[in-house]
């Protein structure tokens, strides 16, 4: 059974907002963003974060030279953040705040969806799991795009609803809606597959032919404006690659690292959204398409919500079968839908009464502390320990001490980046294995000579104390460095291992 206009509001045009609830939309994005920024400086930045700072730190002509080669469905991230460095700087703490303010701005539209759709209390249920959702504080506190991702489809998707909701929706909504579509897309590619779960609500409006009409010819404008990055994506499609040699599909990764993180979190999470599709199948069949005495249709909420959730995730998973581009990241833009689902689930089990919603809270919230606790942990970005290897440099090299780095493992994971993240640590020495600085090629990332390469043209010369940094695990200890070292007459002096490195130092 289609769900028609009607469904989506008891009224032919929708009254605008109360004040109150803009006033608490605000709240609530303010503490969305609080959520995101507590302990958001804490963790080491990682390779993920380091292409986005140090592409944001390059000159704009240099930024489009990389572009061209690399990263240009990253572009428009990076240049946004090229004028917020250098305005605020690129500590840690700087490059996660726009971040943690996206998330801010998702959780209120979250806020505003439920209320719209259902109940203040609905609304405010919802706002909350969404700001403390796992995925949500993890790309809250992260340098990369996806927390704006996730902003954008969720502002698309309440100005869809405020279009459907009225009877004829005045042009410049349609202008809206594509150019934040398009913004959207520039930001982060995938953002394109909310456009497929937008036509399903759509479809689903049997008196919604005019919108279905609109909204393919804002689509088609859409396209041809963002082609230019579409084409490019497609040309550097190498760059993800890697990801069909990684089990980034399996049912770890669905069931738990989508949205959840921990296994107890998914099971809380699933067992609620669950419920909440249960009562829309119950409700469909029973031909109930009001909700509880004097609610808005819930129904209709779950609803729009599932289509978000499953529709842009569904797509992505099966393309991966034909092209390796599926990772728990690329799927952010349906955090709010799954924050939305829970909430409903949440509060009809427990029938819209404050008391067992408020309980129910308290258990997700016990259960998401340890998993957000070890996410703002030092080492809460892909065990990244940069800022300590940094700071071990500063407290034993003197300066004048020459400094190396192991370059055997891939770009993302080089120590060398500790430098580039946390240059303190390392000012007054001496870097004798830089090859080309990042600024000065075609990728994001700095190029380096081996030990043996190093000596060979003559960077080694006068040099009688060094450093040396390795990437290593306890499975993958790296050697062979400093076995070259020895081999040019060096002495190990000094040791330290770290959670992903070894520190060395060596004299002659």
């Amino acid at each position: 059974m289609m769900l028609t206009r009607e469904h989506f509001s008891s009224e032919t045009i929708a009254p605008p907002l109360p004040k109150r609830v803009r006033v608490l939309a605000v709240l609530f994005g303010v503490l969305g963003a609080t959520v995101s920024l507590l302990g958001s400086w804490i963790p080491s930045l990682w390779g993920d974060e380091a292409a986005s700072v140090l592409s944001a730190s390059r000159s704009i002509p240099s930024l489009f030279a990389m572009l061209g080669q690399v990263d240009a469905v990253h572009g428009t991230y990076y240049l946004g953040l090229h004028f917020w460095v250098g305005v605020f700087g690129s500590s840690a703490f700087s490059v996660r705040l726009p971040s943690a303010l996206a998330v801010g701005v998702c959780v209120a539209g979250v806020f505003l969806i439920a209320a719209k759709l259902d109940s203040l209390k609905l609304g405010v249920v919802a706002a909350v799991i969404c700001a403390i959702l796992p995925r949500v504080t993890t790309m809250g506190d992260e340098a990369r795009s996806y927390a704006f991702s996730a902003a954008i489809a969720t502002w698309l998707t309440l100005l869809l609803i405020d279009m459907v909701q009225q009877r004829k929706p005045r042009p410049r909504q349609w202008v809206a809606y594509g150019l934040l579509l398009a913004v959207g897309i520039y930001t982060f590619v995938y953002l394109v597959l909310i456009a497929a779960a937008h036509l399903v609500i759509l479809l689903s409006d049997s008196r919604s032919r005019p919108l279905v009409r609109n909204w393919i010819r804002t689509i088609f404008v859409v396209g041809i404006v963002t082609l230019p990055l579409l084409v490019m994506s497609v040309l550097e499609r190498s760059q993800i690659a890697f990801l069909g040699h990684r089990s980034t599909a399996d049912f770890s990764s669905l069931a738990v690292a989508l949205w959840f993180g921990t296994p107890l979190i998914a099971i809380l999470g699933w067992s609620a959204i669950a419920a909440a599709i249960g009562f829309l199948f119950y409700d469909l069949r029973q031909g109930r398409f009001v909700s509880y005495p004097a609610r808005k249709p819930t129904q209709t909420l779950t609803f729009v919500a599932a289509v978000w959730l499953f529709v842009p995730s569904g797509l992505l998973y099966l393309s991966h079968f034909l092209v390796p581009d599926f990772t728990a990241r690329y799927l952010s833009m349906c955090a709010p839908a799954a924050a939305l689902l829970i909430a409903v689930g949440i509060v009809r089990v427990a029938q819209f009464k404050t008391i067992p919603i408020i309980l129910a809270g308290a258990v997700i919230l016990t259960a998401v502390v340890p998993e957000f606790l070890d996410q703002r942990g030092p080492y809460g970005k892909d065990n990244s320990d940069w800022s300590v290897v940094s700071a071990e440099i500063a407290a034993n090299a003197l300066p004048g001490d020459a400094i190396a780095f192991d370059d055997a493992v891939r770009p993302s994971r080089r120590p060398r980046l500790a430098l580039r993240m946390y240059p303190a640590g390392f000012a007054g020495l001496n870097d004798v294995t830089l090859k080309t600085p990042y600024f000065a090629g075609t990728s994001w990332h700095d190029t380096d000579y081996s030990i043996m390469e190093a000596n060979a043209v003559g960077r080694l010369a006068g040099v009688n104390s060094i450093w040396l940094v390795d990437y290593a695990t306890p499975s993958q200890p790296n050697v062979a460095g400093a076995a070259d070292l020895r081999a040019l007459g060096f002495t190990q002096t000094f040791t330290i291992e770290n959670h992903r490195s070894i520190v060395r130092h060596f004299s002659r």
